[in-house]
Parts: structure tokens; sequence; C-alpha cells
């Protein structure tokens, strides 16, 4: 519909000024940008006139946060919404954006280069160093965007990550963000967005837990799709 090509095209345009405010705030107030953040998610949710859903709860001693990934607004939904100062894991293409990458570097996240092994050294260098800060890392073990009906085979990184550090990680299902927000096809609406916490589990080497982290997060992402 045209109403929401152009809704999406009036949300691009906020989302430039607002994150351009939020770095020049995170700046200012460095010790207190987790806040500028959720402060700015918050306000993103309530311009966009999303209804949350939420069935299960957050794990505020996890370690790691792994979600499926469907649309920009997964990223705006948890920085909303999360307790902790978390740390998202995101390319180097983002960081490398002029102006707006500073959104990535200004609180510390943790960019990486894709299928490059010197980066995959620095990830885990730097993921290590959230964990010492008690930073919880936020990572999307698909590695990309998908279309929101499936997941795509989990990537290592998460695993590595996970296992080196003995964490303690918290599965996620985000359901309904890309119909909301679609920059591909330039759609934006009003709706509800589900999110439903899964049981924390404890990265152990030698186990399975990675896969049957996965398998549950596919079949509660099918048992939810058609919720929305």
């Amino acid at each position: 519909m045209i109403l929401n090509k152009i809704r999406a095209i009036l949300t691009l345009l906020q989302l430039i000024i607002t994150v351009t405010i939020v770095i020049i705030l995170m700046y200012i107030f460095r010790s207190n940008n987790r806040k500028v953040r959720q402060v700015w998610g918050r306000m993103q949710l309530k311009l966009m006139g999303i209804t949350l859903d939420i069935e299960g709860e957050v794990d505020k001693n996890a370690d790691m946060i792994v979600m499926n990934h469907q649309s920009i607004l997964d990223i705006i939904l948890f920085e909303a919404l999360h307790p902790n100062d978390i740390a998202w894991v995101a390319k180097k293409e983002i960081g490398d954006i002029p102006w707006f990458g500073h959104i990535l570097k200004v609180p510390s996240m943790i960019i990486v280069e894709r299928e490059s092994k010197s980066s995959l050294v620095k990830l885990l260098k730097e993921a290590k160093e959230k964990y010492i800060q008690k930073r919880p890392i936020a990572i999307f073990p698909e590695g990309t965007r998908t279309d929101g009906k499936k997941l795509r085979k989990f990537k290592v990184g998460a695993k590595m990550i996970a296992e080196k550090n003995n964490m303690l990680v918290q599965p996620i299902i985000i359901v309904g963000t890309k119909k909301i927000f679609d920059s591909q096809k330039m759609e934006q609406k009003s709706g509800r967005v589900k999110v439903i916490y899964l049981p924390t589990v404890q990265a152990v080497r030698k186990t399975n837990w990675y896969v049957e982290v996965e398998e549950e997060m596919n079949q509660t992402l099918q048992k939810y799709l058609y919720d929305i």
C-alpha cells in the first residue's frame, strides 16, 4: 500500500535524525550512553505504533542472548527492552558508515568483518572483554536477516564465544517485526510484536547444547509464527 510506503520513508527520515541526536548525546553523556539508547528505543516503539506481547522472562544473569533476525526493528526492540548494557555483535559495514557508524563505536559494540579469520580472533578477544565487564553479548546466530518465516543454519561464532567463556545463553524468538518494518519492500505499519524468552542454557563443550538451542528456536518460531 502507498500509505505503508510513505510511513516507511517517514520512519527512515526520523531514524536518520534521531540516530544523529543519539550519537551526540552518547558523546556528551558517555557514562550514561545505555540510558540514552534505551530511551531512544522505547520512543521508537511508540512512534511505530508497536504493541508488545511478551512470553517468558528475561534472564538478567545471562551472559549472551541469541535471537532470530528479520528486521532492523529487532535491534531497536532490545535496546528498549533489555535491562542490561548489551553489547551487539555487528558487521563492519555498519561501523564504516560515515558518522552513523558511531552508533556502534561510542557504546563500544563488537564490530566484525564477516568471513575473516583475523576478525574471528578479534571477535573472541572483544567478547571476552565484554564478558569481564558483565555486558551481555547480543548476537544473531543466523548471521543475517531472513524473511522471518524460518531460521537459517546457525553459524559457529556464538557457539565459540559462549563455550570459550562458559557462558549462560538465553535464546529469544521474535515474531512480527518484519511485518511492521520491512526495509526491502520499504513498508511500515503499526502492529503487534511477540517476544518469547526461552530458558537459559549453559554453554558446555562436547555437548549438543547449540544444536538443541537451534532446534528449540526453530520449533518455537513455527509455533507462534501465525499468532501475529
